[in-house]
């Protein structure tokens, strides 16, 4: 069962029942409470579970939970537009309903941003989102996935958007109390505005008695030119350059460098603005990135750094099941390529262990290969290592040499269920031609090399977060929304699920049995194994 959704008055809203090629099956109707309709609906669906078709998960969904409203399913018009769009090469283009709609109709197509001008509404999508132009859009989206057979990838990607959604809402639990001692051990109290936290003050004084001249720190100019008066040349001020150098100074400013990125990115402002009622609440980006991959629209929840781990904290009598599929993107070269050889290696708990015996037994010597086969590494000792992956692993190697040639020659490349990398530019297809552009040909081809596995890495994690979160709602059946377990943290290849302490065991089960399934559903009849390294903790700085 499909109904879609249009924008309304107030809390109103439109609900129309449509078929499964997307044609209305009765009319148009108005509610006034839109997240009671939605709830009754999905209630008394039963067992034909009911499919929600709207504009965008980010702007309806969250409304819904606030009213303690949760769905099974949706199709998301936004996400599946720009999966359409990018398998057809037209990555980028306006995807918002509005331009999907003047696209269908052959009008000139908004951009996404002037789409959602006008007066707000249920979407805040402008005046275009009405329950017309939802159902035209979805009708011809389903017959292009049809063509394309994107079903899967579709699908996976609105399940993404609820998952994001819920998390956003949810929350990752987040002691402040723990923070702010964290920050006040590593840097001193919390500064007044305007002014360094007082350990960056001392290191920027230090920096500047050992350079012999008062020096801002956070200026790259200043630094270089302060190293130049004491004899010692630097390019820039990365991190990997001042290791190379041996004056004191380099040290300390080091240690300022890496204490500055903390207090910036993730010091008290940051707690004051993400942290809310112990709860850490980021805006995910579904597909934010090329591959497929998410992104934050804000929080940095995606580059939570170690030291700030030791703040999420399980509630009492709650545990956080945490849980990475290990050496992710070397399984599925494995099984993309249907390496027998890798797929049999693939199978052991340690991918890398199991090869180690063709690289002389050293281990380290394994991951190189591996690493540079997917990511077109070419220094040290990378070369004689593929060449011994190019003989004991053929199919695997030709399947990322054949990714690297497409995208050397400017054709487009895809992921297992179909995500498309982007076109190359203009600019691009005119310096390839030139002796000149070889430089950016190399580059194209380590992109589209890396693409394909690290794109279909992110539809086997996509399918992992679908299948998860299924078998936790099946799991909160019965129990108040306050004790169910809940999905509240994803980063590329880890899940972390606040569960009460006597369903973690439950919880690590369904997330094994989520991995198989995604493992099957994405690759199909494989030996590949996706192993899920879990652990059931208070602290999430214990897991690892």
């Amino acid at each position: 069962m499909r109904i879609a959704v249009g924008g309304g008055p107030g809390d109103g809203g439109v609900l129309r029942p449509v078929a499964d090629d997307g044609s209305p099956l009765g009319p148009a109707e108005p509610v006034a409470d839109l997240a009671g309709a939605v709830a009754a609906r999905e209630h008394a669906s039963a067992g034909d579970v009911v499919r929600w078709v709207w504009a965008a998960t980010g702007r309806l969904y969250p409304r819904l939970l606030r009213a303690g409203v949760r769905v099974g399913r949706c199709h998301d018009l936004e996400l599946t537009e720009a999966v359409l769009l990018g398998h057809a090469g037209r990555f980028g283009e306006p995807r918002s309903l509005r331009a999907a709609l003047a696209r269908l109709e052959g009008r000139p197509v908004p951009d996404d941003k002037a789409a959602r001008e006008g007066p707000p509404t249920l979407f805040d999508d402008g005046p275009a989102d009405d329950i017309d132009a939802v159902v035209a859009v979805h009708a011809d989206q389903l017959r292009r996935v049809s063509d394309t057979g994107l079903r899967l990838l579709v699908a996976a990607e609105s399940a993404g958007g609820l998952v994001a959604a819920e998390m956003g809402h949810d929350g990752l639990p987040w002691r402040g109390e723990v923070h702010d001692a964290l920050l006040t051990e590593l840097m001193g109290p919390r500064p007044a505005t305007g002014l360094r936290p007082r350990r960056l003050q001392e290191l920027a004084d230090a920096i500047g008695e050992a350079l012999g001249r008062r020096v801002n720190p956070d200026s790259p100019a200043q630094v270089v030119k302060a190293f130049g008066t004491v004899g010692v040349t630097i390019s820039s001020t990365r991190s990997r350059v001042l290791h190379e150098v041996e004056h004191p100074a380099a040290a300390l400013l080091l240690e300022y460098k890496e204490l500055a990125r903390l207090y910036v990115a993730h010091g008290w402002s940051w707690m004051d603005s993400w942290v809310r009622d112990g709860r850490f609440r980021p805006e995910y980006v579904v597909g934010g990135v090329v591959s497929g991959r998410w992104a934050t629209s804000g929080g940095g929840a995606l580059q939570i750094p170690k030291v700030l781990r030791r703040a999420v904290v399980a509630d009492p009598g709650w545990r956080l099941v945490v849980a990475d599929a290990a050496q992710l993107e070397p399984r599925v070269l494995a099984a993309l390529a249907g390496d027998r050889a890798l797929a049999l290696a693939a199978g052991e708990s340690d991918l890398y262990d199991a090869l180690a015996g063709v690289f002389g037994g050293d281990r380290d010597k394994a991951k190189i290969a591996m690493l540079s086969a997917m990511y077109g590494g070419s220094s040290g000792d990378a070369p004689q290592l593929l060449a011994i992956m190019r003989r004991r692993f053929p199919h695997a190697y030709e399947y990322v040499e054949s990714a690297a040639r497409a995208g050397e020659a400017g054709k487009l490349v895809r992921s297992r269920l179909g995500r498309t990398c982007p076109s190359p530019s203009q600019a691009w297809r005119d310096l390839a031609v030139q002796d000149a552009g070889r430089s950016a040909v190399r580059s194209r081809g380590r992109f589209t090399r890396n693409f394909v596995v690290q794109a279909s890495a992110a539809d086997w994690a996509l399918v992992l977060l679908a299948a998860l979160r299924r078998r936790l709602t099946a799991m909160a059946s019965g129990l108040a929304p306050e004790d169910a377990p809940r999905l509240v943290f994803f980063q590329h290849d880890e899940v972390v699920v606040h569960a009460p302490e006597e369903f973690a065991d439950t919880v690590a089960t369904a997330i094994g049995e989520a991995a198989e399934e995604a493992r099957h559903l994405v690759f199909g009849d494989t030996p590949v194994r996706f192993p899920m390294e879990t652990a059931a903790v208070t602290c999430y700085a214990d897991a690892k």
